[in-house]
Formats: structure tokens, C-alpha cells, sequence
């Protein structure tokens, strides 16, 4: 028996969304003691969990989440970029690729925003 059918797992998209938002937030949260305990950082991290688990169920609400998410994680990365870019690359190529795929993997929830809804 193969993993997708043990987890239920009716589209690889929103499997992936979810497992997305389960990694930033699990970084996030990783994170947040080495950043001075930010709020923002530990936010992001917590919001990120909460949408993963709605995504990974379907949630009706969690589409509103990954909404949240898209304005306050690309105002985060869009202000690091800038911030640091210049001083630390590999960070500021993280926040790129996070930005990045923050933009793709919202695009896709907006797609299929009726999976939500059933």
C-alpha cells in the first residue's frame, strides 16, 4: 500500500501545499530562538502550521489562511531581500526561493479554491 493511498491523498498539489507551508512553518518556529524571538517570524511560523493542517484536511477556512499568508510572507521576504541581500546571499536567495514559491503555491490554492468549498 503506497503512502498517498494510506494518507488519503486525492490531489499532489494540494499535498504538496500542504507539505509546504508544514516546512516554512517548522523553519520559522527553528528560527525564532536564533532571531531574537521576533514576533513576525513566530507568526508566519504558527500561521503556517495552522494553514498546512487546513490545506492537508481541506478546510473551508484555511484558503483565507494561505491569503493571510501570501500578503505577510511576501512583505516579510520582499523586506529581508532588501534588507539583506547584500550582506548575506545565501539568506537572501532563501527568502528569493521562499518568495518565489510563496507566490506559486498560493496561485495554485486560488486555483482550486473550490476543493475548499466541497
Amino acid at each position: 500500500m503506497s503512502l498517498a493511498s494510506k494518507l488519503k491523498i486525492e490531489s499532489k498539489g494540494m499535498f504538496a501545499t500542504s507539505v509546504f507551508y508544514a516546512i516554512v512553518g517548522i523553519i520559522f518556529i527553528a528560527i525564532l530562538p536564533t532571531s531574537g524571538f521576533a514576533p513576525h517570524i513566530g507568526m508566519l511560523g504558527i500561521l503556517s502550521l495552522i494553514a498546512a493542517y487546513g490545506v492537508f484536511r481541506k478546510r473551508a477556512w484555511s484558503f483565507w489562511f494561505v491569503v493571510i499568508l501570501f500578503f505577510a510572507g511576501t512583505t516579510f521576504a520582499s523586506f529581508m531581500i532588501y534588507s539583506l541581500l547584500t550582506r548575506d546571499y545565501v539568506f537572501g536567495l532563501s527568502m528569493i526561493a521562499y518568495l518565489v514559491l510563496t507566490w506559486i503555491f498560493t496561485a495554485y490554492a486560488a486555483a482550486k479554491r473550490q476543493v475548499f468549498e466541497g
